[in-house]
């Protein structure tokens, strides 16, 4: 695997390694021991699975609060997404800036988000399957969120929004006090 360390501190992208033949292909998508070399988390004692029926869905985006912040390893495992996070470490040089980053079953790419980011995506194709390995376990209680469509934020979504949980249309905007 190949380690892409991004403009957001902590952020990475991981490139898998695809070995592949006549049978299809073989590519290893976690090694605990590479990724303790490269300062990351090794240890996800909950993984998560979200299926999305139609392009244009948008989840997000969330966040778990201290001391409950999550480190979460994002890939997509059927179709395509726009995986987007706000960075919400307040003494972070790029405090509040987001980025997107596409995501899909072809290119294999995975997102390593560290604890202080905020994360959501739009689904890019219909029946698109999103993987998530995180730390800790979700806390009932510590759940919380940003408008998908804060203009403090602007966020750029790719695609009309579909789809999206009345949770995450209300969440308050930070001109309101979200994220602080």
């Amino acid at each position: 695997m190949r380690y892409e360390r991004l403009d957001l501190a902590g952020l990475v992208l991981v490139h898998p390694e695809r070995h592949a033949d006549e049978r299809g292909y073989f590519v290893r998508v976690f090694c605990a021991e590479e990724f303790a070399r490269e300062g990351l988390v090794t240890d996800f004692p909950q993984a998560s699975l979200s299926f999305n029926h139609r392009a244009g869905t948008v989840r997000g985006m969330h966040f778990q609060l201290p001391p409950h912040s999550e480190t979460k390893l994002v890939r997509c495992t059927r179709g395509a997404i726009q995986d987007v996070v706000v960075d919400l470490r307040p003494h972070s040089a790029t405090f509040r800036q987001w980025r997107g980053f596409r995501l899909s079953a072809e290119n294999g790419l995975a997102l390593y988000i560290p604890d202080g980011f905020a994360h959501g995506f739009q689904t890019l194709e219909d029946a698109t399957e999103i993987a998530y390995s995180i730390t800790p376990p979700f806390a009932p209680g510590a759940g919380a969120g940003l408008r998908w469509d804060d203009p403090a934020l602007g966020i750029g979504w790719p695609l009309p929004v579909t789809v999206i949980a009345d949770k995450d249309r209300t969440w308050p905007l930070l001109a309101d006090g979200a994220a602080r």
